[in-house]
């Protein structure tokens, strides 16, 4: 009996081996079943990168009117006015409070 039974412990640990690394390979952090979550993730993820891409952008191409060789009278009276409070008596102020 211990014999026949000592034949069959090898198949028993290499089944218990592949059962736990394929349980772990569907239902794991990065597991089969997690591909969808994994995804939406990603394409939030790629959302929001072209959204700080574009606010970057934005950033530079405004940063680049500002500087000495290319000073653009219109964005440095817009900055100065917000910054400082002024505003032209022509001007329709509308006040957003926060």
């Amino acid at each position: 009996m211990l014999s026949v039974l000592r034949s069959y412990v090898p198949t028993l640990i290499l089944s218990g081996l592949i059962f736990y690394f394929g349980y772990h390979a569907m239902t794991g952090d990065r597991g089969i079943l997690e591909e969808d979550a994994r995804r939406s993730a990603l394409s939030a993820r790629q959302t929001e990168y072209a959204r700080v891409l574009a606010q970057r952008t934005d950033l530079e191409r405004r940063a680049d009117l500002l500087r000495d060789g290319s000073l653009s009278r219109d964005l440095l009276d817009e900055r100065a006015r917000a910054l400082l409070g002024y505003a032209d008596p022509r001007d329709y102020v509308v006040r957003v409070s926060r």
